[in-house]
């Protein structure tokens, strides 16, 4: 198995003959950092498409993906509508969640979402994006208006004896954690992005699931002046400190991470 981080919240999983692609948004902005050689053009083989949510970060190259690749979109009923009805993506490429808990078995791999929550932005966040924005709002307000976020899902996936938990954003409920804990996890993808105090909510993830290892992402300034650049060091030891049994991978863009 193979595991790629794309930038954003998006990763490329490889594993047996599928490609799993996770929230894939390479297109970002000419200021963004790291720069993203690579666009939604170059992924090619998708076979399955699974999506969190539908803000724009997270959605806005799939239906190019979807259409190069003619992969599997997987995604709540709200991002299904938006995606056929504004984006022009066909219903038969389009696979809707609409209970949570819901699983889905292929050949080489399993599926279940999971009704989560968006991150709640604060407003120390919220203030010092606006003064970043300042004169440019009009340009950029659009964006999250044009995708609205609809039901977020958390995706657990079973492969090669593996079990992945990715999250696009980070506002699980306890109750939700709660039921997750119960299982396993070998390996939680988890974001930091949308909070001031990211890297402690994120952390509390960690402390909360106890997976073997931890790759953060959506760490990056993907696109500025909306986005930032988070420092993880706050969360790395915290992790360090309270979960010393996970291990912690930091990816760099388009890094392939091997996983036996």
């Amino acid at each position: 198995m193979e595991i790629q981080w794309l930038g954003t919240a998006g990763f490329k999983i490889k594993f047996q003959d599928q490609v799993i692609l996770l929230d894939p948004y390479l297109s970002r902005n000419k200021e963004a950092t790291p720069v993203q050689p690579l666009g939604p053009q170059d992924m090619d083989g998708a076979s399955h498409i699974f999506i969190s949510h539908g803000h724009f970060d997270h959605l806005m190259d799939v239906p190019l993906i979807a259409s190069r690749t003619q992969a599997m979109v997987h995604c709540s009923s709200d991002t299904a509508d938006f995606l056929e009805k504004k984006m022009g993506l066909g219903r038969e490429q389009i696979q809707e969640i609409s209970t949570d808990n819901q699983e889905h078995r292929f050949e080489t791999f399993n599926a279940r979402a999971h009704f989560s929550r968006h991150v709640k932005f604060d407003k120390k966040l919220l203030f010092s994006t606006l003064a970043k924005m300042n004169f440019k709002i009009p340009r950029y307000l659009p964006l999250f208006l044009k995708y609205p976020c609809g039901q977020v899902l958390s995706w657990q996936f079973s492969l090669g004896g593996k079990t992945i938990l990715f999250f696009g954003s980070a506002g699980s409920s306890p109750d939700e954690l709660a039921r997750l804990e119960r299982e396993p996890i070998d390996i939680l993808l988890v974001p930091l992005q949308g909070h001031s105090d990211i890297c402690d909510i994120a952390a509390r993830y960690v402390k909360i699931l106890h997976p073997k290892l931890v790759i953060p992402h959506h760490q990056d300034d993907f696109f500025p002046p909306i986005s930032r650049q988070v420092d993880m060091n706050p969360f790395v030891e915290r992790v360090k400190k309270e979960s010393p049994g996970t291990r912690i991978k930091i990816l760099k863009l388009n890094e392939p991470l091997f996983v036996e």
